[in-house]
Order: structure tokens, then C-alpha cells, then sequence
């Protein structure tokens, strides 16, 4: 199993060297032993069971008939393959994604804001690390800006790794062995991944352009990025240190389970998704007070 968010950007298949897409109908899409498999009456496959490679695929086209557990979703996710539900011979598409209310207002304010690069993108960019930092900063470049928060993060992992009691030897992570690091960077790694998830779900909801950040620019996520950072003090980085301190102390559960168990406590405690939600807002509005920021 691939261990944490970066490992899985750069260990998986990428896209361009995938061959298309599958059909599927009239079957039973599932998990076991790891593989993904299957079990169809007939249809486009002969009635059987088969194994489906599919970090080959870009997406899988579910036809009628056919259904598919949450294990198999919740590997597809994991390794960037797509699945769509689908009419017979693709006349129908049933994917959906609860965007919030039928309103593109929030899509169409972040548009205007992200294509303006030089004014009100910096703009939004600077509320967000005022937002993070706790004071306005001055400077307009965001390489300066990012530069200003990283200083800053080295002395909230030494606070934290303080008072959790956890040794910290700084932040690190080798994409080609996710497991290799030492237990707080890969709590670190895992509880970023799960805050992401969390703000995936909050752009969903406000219908907002998950590639569209303000702050982030290459991945397809950006927004999604920018909206988890927002959160990174307050409740990445205490799950991490507190599932390292977990983990140190002899708990039964592997790191990966063990920081999303704590996180989950975390989220419901602190209604991070709904949190999130009122901060796209705020952001797009303009209207929390820092309209200068």
C-alpha cells in the first residue's frame, strides 16, 4: 500500500501513460486480497470474475447492472483512477457532486479574482497568510511570502514536538520511500492528507474551482491545497504530533490508521468542514474585515 499524499502523486501511473477507458455492466465491482476484481453475469465481459488492472485505466465506465463497494472506491481513489456510472453504451452519465446550492456565484467571484494575477489574486493570497500568520504582511511577491511562512513553521513544529514530547529532527520526506521517515513526518504526511480530503469536500460544497489556488498553482487540487493550509497550525500539525506521541507510547494501530482515527476526533470537534466552508466564503466575499490585506 502506498503511504501518504505526495508518495501517491509521484508512485502511481501517471495519466499520460494510461490506456483509456473500460466499460463494465451487469457485475459487481470489488476488493479482495488487495485486487481489484469483477464478477460479471455478461455483458461487454463474458459471465465470470476478473481481475481489472486498473492503474492502467484512467477511468472505468460503469454501465447498468453494475454495482461497486466503498473498498473499491476507496482503492480507485487512492491510485487516480476515475469511475463514472454511465447509460447504456454511454448515453447517460449518473456521477454527481453535491456542488452546494444550484448558484455559481462563489465559482464565477473566484474566476475574476484568480484570472486579475497581478491585483486581486496577490490579494487573496495575502488574506490567506494574514489569515495564518495572524498580521498583515507588507510584501506583495508571494516566493517572499512563502519564505516568511516556512521560517514561521519551523518554530510551530519545535513548539509542538515540545510540548508533545516527540523528538523532532526537522521536516523531511523521501518520495521514493513514504515509509523511510522518521514517525512525526509521516504523521505529518498523513494528516495533511486527510485535512486535504476535508477541503476537497468543502469546495465541492461551495461549488468553488478545485484548480484554481491562489497560493498553490500546479496540481489540480491548488484550491483545495490553499483551503488545507489554511487549517495546517491549528489542526494538521497538532493530529500529527499527537498521533506521533501515540505511536510512540506503543499504540496497536499502524501510523496511516492511527493519524486518521485522530483526526477524525479532530474534525468532528473542531467542525473543520463546516469551518472550511465559511472560510471559502469569507475568502471569495472579501468580506471578513481585511479587505486591505
Amino acid at each position: 500500500m502506498l503511504l501518504g499524499r505526495l508518495g501517491l502523486e509521484t508512485a502511481r501511473i501517471p495519466q499520460a501513460d494510461r490506456h483509456g477507458l473500460l466499460w463494465l455492466s451487469r457485475g459487481k465491482l470489488y476488493v479482495e486480497d488487495g485486487t481489484l476484481r469483477f464478477k460479471t453475469a455478461g455483458g461487454e465481459l463474458e459471465a465470470g470474475d476478473y481481475a481489472i488492472p486498473f492503474q492502467m485505466l484512467t477511468n472505468i465506465l460503469l454501465g447498468p447492472g453494475g454495482s461497486v463497494t466503498h473498498d473499491a472506491l476507496r482503492l480507485l481513489a487512492r491510485h487516480g483512477t476515475g469511475l463514472i456510472p454511465v447509460g447504456e453504451g454511454g448515453g447517460k452519465m449518473y456521477a454527481s457532486m453535491p456542488f452546494g446550492k444550484d448558484d455559481s456565484a462563489l465559482a464565477r467571484k473566484q474566476v475574476r479574482l484568480w484570472s486579475d494575477e497581478q491585483g486581486a489574486r496577490m490579494d487573496v493570497a495575502r488574506r490567506m497568510y494574514a489569515w495564518r500568520l495572524g498580521e498583515i504582511l507588507p510584501q506583495s511577491d508571494i516566493a517572499v511570502l512563502r519564505g516568511i511562512e516556512g521560517s514561521r513553521m519551523k518554530e510551530t513544529y519545535r513548539l509542538l514536538a515540545q510540548q508533545h514530547g516527540v523528538l523532532w529532527k526537522g521536516r523531511r520526506y523521501d518520495r521514493s520511500n513514504p515509509s523511510g521517515d522518521d514517525l512525526p513526518n509521516q504523521a505529518i504526511n498523513h494528516s495533511a492528507a486527510a485535512v486535504q480530503a476535508s477541503a476537497m469536500i468543502a469546495v465541492a460544497a461551495t461549488g468553488t474551482i478545485p484548480q484554481l489556488g491562489f497560493i498553490h498553482e500546479d496540481s489540480s487540487r491548488a484550491f483545495c491545497l490553499d483551503v488545507a493550509d489554511l487549517f495546517r497550525d491549528e489542526i494538521t500539525l497538532p493530529v500529527a504530533f499527537a498521533a506521533s506521541r501515540l505511536a510512540m507510547d506503543g499504540h496497536e494501530l499502524e501510523m496511516e490508521r492511527l493519524v486518521r482515527r485522530t483526526a477524525a476526533k479532530s474534525f468532528r470537534e473542531k467542525k473543520l468542514i463546516p469551518n472550511m466552508i465559511r472560510r471559502i466564503k469569507e475568502l471569495l466575499d472579501g468580506d471578513d474585515g481585511d479587505r486591505d490585506a
